[in-house]
């Protein structure tokens, strides 16, 4: 009776389930432990882009409205667009170059694949967790980008559609996540420079995020060449919500380039994540 008192329990079984929300346990821990670091690198561009063109230049009167007398301000234009290129930019790096460290030279993925889920399924949960990352960083800029302002050139700003808004931030997560794990499974190491150069700098520069996709009517051809851009859509989809005074694309096309976007890129992610592990 003794030794059935003092059995120890049966060990808990491992399921699929228990696993992945074990990984994304770790994840939250990580990104826990390194919040001020992360703090600081996703508030310290947008918010000196907000103090030149929102505080600076308007205190020496080179900004002062930028829709003309009676527009827009530019913190009104500018508030949707930073707060998506902050999304993009944050869910992309928090995937690409943790995925190079484990892919290339500390090997710790080979570690992960030994996790009883599939190797599919552990892409999943890298693209999930960078994803969040990418939504704390659209959430910290916010506020940032809504209080710095010279006198009268606060934003205006009213969400008009609180289902957008929803959508787009989430699945605008999702998509930069799922296109940082293509790219992270895709590229070199050695040639990550080419990263900033050819892929995160014209994505930011031509993303929407300092004009309207409207205003480029006058360059057709630019116009329709941001297209491929994914900022793009996630810029006017936070436009339309946060400040649907102004001029955006019609949102069943918004809409239909992130969430289509979104499956396309997490199928293609997926396919290259399980064959560089595998192989």
């Amino acid at each position: 009776m003794s030794s059935q008192v003092l059995a120890p329990p049966p060990p808990a079984r491992a399921t699929v389930p228990r696993t992945f929300a074990a990984m994304m346990a770790r994840e939250a821990r990580v990104m826990r432990k390194n919040f001020l670091s992360t703090f600081l690198r996703v508030l310290v561009q947008p918010v000196m882009f907000v103090f030149v063109f929102a505080y600076v230049l308007p205190k020496l009167g080179g900004g002062a409205m930028a829709g003309g007398p009676g527009g827009p301000t530019f913190s009104t234009i500018l508030l949707p667009g930073l707060v998506g290129s902050s999304i993009i930019m944050q869910a992309m790096m928090a995937v690409i170059f943790p995925l190079m460290m484990e892919l290339n030279w500390q090997k710790s993925i080979t570690d992960r694949a030994l996790a009883p889920v599939p190797v599919p399924l552990l892409a999943v949960q890298k693209i999930i967790a960078a994803a969040l990352q990418g939504l704390i960083g659209g959430l910290l800029v916010f506020p940032a980008v809504l209080f710095i302002h010279a006198d009268g050139q606060a934003p205006s700003v009213h969400v008009g559609n609180w289902p957008v808004l929803i959508v787009v931030m989430v699945a605008g997560s999702l998509l930069s996540a799922a296109g940082g794990l293509l790219l992270g499974t895709l590229l070199n190491p050695q040639k990550v420079q080419m990263l900033f150069a050819l892929v995160l700098l014209p994505m930011t520069m031509l993303g929407c995020v300092y004009y309207p996709w409207s205003a480029l009517a006058d360059i057709r051809w630019l116009q329709i060449l941001s297209l491929v851009n994914p900022l793009v859509y996630v810029s006017e989809g936070l436009r339309t919500a946060l400040t649907p005074g102004i001029d955006h694309m019609p949102v069943w096309a918004f809409l239909l380039a992130i969430v289509g976007g979104t499956v396309v890129l997490s199928w293609a992610a997926t396919r290259t994540f399980t064959k560089r592990v595998l192989t």
